[in-house]
């Protein structure tokens, strides 16, 4: 139900004033409060004002600012206070019972892994590899151990064989009115935008709009915009505004700010505290050894190890990843993720809820590809502490969409819709043929959109790519990408007459341009 705009936004502030209650920053501004109050320039008489007035001018004002910034970015649209909270994790009942027998298979997959190689899925290490861990720790690609044995719990053509079969089941046997042309795999009615409205919602991708990714733009000189992007970029840095950088980063990040801009964005600065709690999550891993590092380092080895681009990070992977499944703090996105964490009894008490434990302790079990979600951001942030807060916030703000089952426009069945609507409706002769030789467009896009094209791209498209993920706070760019790059491959895939052709034209995307890709398929696109 929606709430009346007075009754939402009351409902909003009570949220972020509980929310930062508890956080370092609350305590940090009180600190500042009573420090300030040993300044000359605060007097009794207007000590409210003054204070207020020295927080502004001390930059702790807008350190608030961005923080209340950064959670009406994370959390939904606060619902009716009448409504459950599984409403807040995914509205739609039919999509919730969907989510909640794929973590069944997940889970059942992961046990049944734990019997097979006869192996406790968290054990204590002992001390003398607790010293070798902590003394390789900087070095853990050197490693070898035999993983034969070992498969990730799931891949993403298993996950769209789960999404193909979503059914909607109010619409017995195919009754979808305005539904019923659309002869892709994706067999839900979800609302997904029209070209029309994408246009409105991504302007500033429009054709007379300066962009970085874009040589050869009619309008500015290439250099010269670039001049004038940087001198705005440093700007925004400099005034420290969340807001204001999440709308500038819309037209691109100079590479030499992207790091700083990001950053601010996410609302990540690295304090002490911060490095603190990293250490802990390290010396984490050094004590317990859990089954999920075992597919954490398969992963790693069979992903980004083979990457051209990204082998060189594989020790940051593990340190990130290692750290990731510990992290207790990422179960906060449960909240308002349709995906819930996996339990694990201790031995003998199976059931007895007191002696449940949330496994892995994040509640996030890793599939085959998850390590591309932190490779690109390797090449952004060489300090450990500083990479692994900039991905949690990443995955907790974007990434889970992309691997659970909700309703939501960012979320992986829309993106799904999306991609599929767009080919339907612009390229429906490419969009027929394929379907006709058995070559589902969907099947080939799908593992692109999941990886966020982590992978996929050159690095430096790929950050552009990801860029305005975090300008439009959406995903749906990635569908859009997808589509974009079937119509640009067009003529070659009007010729093939098979599945694996169809792949083989689309096998490598390294030497794309994103930007010129978007812009004609958005804003030149008849409709």
């Amino acid at each position: 139900a929606m709430l009346d705009p007075d009754r939402g936004l009351s409902l909003t502030i009570a949220r972020v004033v509980q929310r930062l209650q508890g956080s370092s920053l609350h305590s940090q501004l009180e600190r500042q409060a009573r420090v300030s109050l040993h300044k000359p320039e605060i007097k009794l008489e207007s000590l409210k004002e003054d204070i207020k007035e020295f927080l502004k001018t001390s930059g702790w004002e807008k350190k608030l600012q961005n923080a209340v910034y950064s959670e009406l970015n994370v959390f939904p649209s606060p619902c009716h206070p009448a409504a459950p909270p599984e409403h807040i994790k995914e509205p739609l009942a039919y999509m919730r019972k969907a989510q909640g027998s794929w973590e069944k298979r997940i889970l059942k997959s992961l046990n049944s892994m734990c019997t097979e190689l006869n192996i406790p899925l968290a054990q204590k290490r002992p001390v003398n590899e607790q010293k070798e861990l902590l003394n390789k720790w900087n070095e853990m690609g050197t490693d070898e151990p035999d993983l034969s044995l070992f498969r990730p719990v799931y891949a993403p053509k298993d996950f769209l064989e789960v999404l193909m079969n979503l059914r909607n089941p109010n619409y017995e046997n195919g009754e979808q009115p305005s539904f019923r042309n659309h002869l892709g795999l994706i067999q839900v009615p979800l609302k997904v935008k029209d070209i029309p409205e994408l246009k409105e919602d991504f302007s500033e991708l429009g054709l007379n709009i300066g962009q970085l990714g874009i040589d050869d733009s009619a309008q500015v000189p290439p250099e010269f915009f670039e001049n004038e992007h940087v001198r705005v970029g440093q700007k925004v840095l400099a005034e420290q505004d969340s807001a204001a950088a999440q709308q500038y980063v819309r037209q691109g990040c100079p590479t030499a700010l992207r790091a700083d801009l990001w950053a601010l964005i996410l609302n990540i600065s690295n304090q002490p505290e911060d490095i603190l709690y990293y250490e802990q999550l390290k010396s984490n891993v050094i004590q317990h050894d859990l089954l999920v590092d075992s597919l954490i380092y398969k992963d790693v080895k069979l992903t980004a190890s083979n990457d051209d681009y990204y082998f060189v990070f594989e020790d940051y992977l593990y340190q990130v990843l290692l750290c990731f499944s510990r992290d207790t703090s990422v179960l906060e996105h449960f909240a308002y993720s349709s995906a819930t964490p996996p339990k694990s009894y201790i031995q003998g008490k199976l059931g007895m809820e007191e002696y449940a434990v949330f496994y892995p302790p994040n509640g996030v079990i890793p599939f085959h590809g998850f390590s591309m979600y932190v490779a690109p951001l390797c090449f952004l942030y060489h300090e450990p502490s500083k990479l692994y807060q900039i991905f949690r916030e990443m995955y907790v703000r974007f990434f889970f969409r992309l691997h659970s089952i909700s309703s939501h426009p960012s979320g992986i069945v829309s993106l799904c819709l999306l991609f599929e609507t767009l080919l339907q409706t612009h390229l429906p002769q490419l969009f027929y043929h394929l379907r006709e030789i058995g070559a589902q467009p969907l099947r080939i896009s799908f593992k692109w959109m999941v990886r966020a094209f982590s992978g996929y791209l050159a690095t430096d498209q790929l950050l552009l790519l990801w860029d305005r993920i975090l300008g439009y706070n959406s995903l749906e760019i990635l569908a859009v990408l997808a589509a974009a790059v079937f119509a640009f491959r067009a003529v070659n895939l009007m010729e093939v007459t098979s599945l694996a052709a169809a792949e083989a034209v689309l096998a490598d995307l390294s030497t794309l341009k994103v930007m010129p890709l978007l812009q004609i398929f958005l804003f030149a696109t008849v409709t």
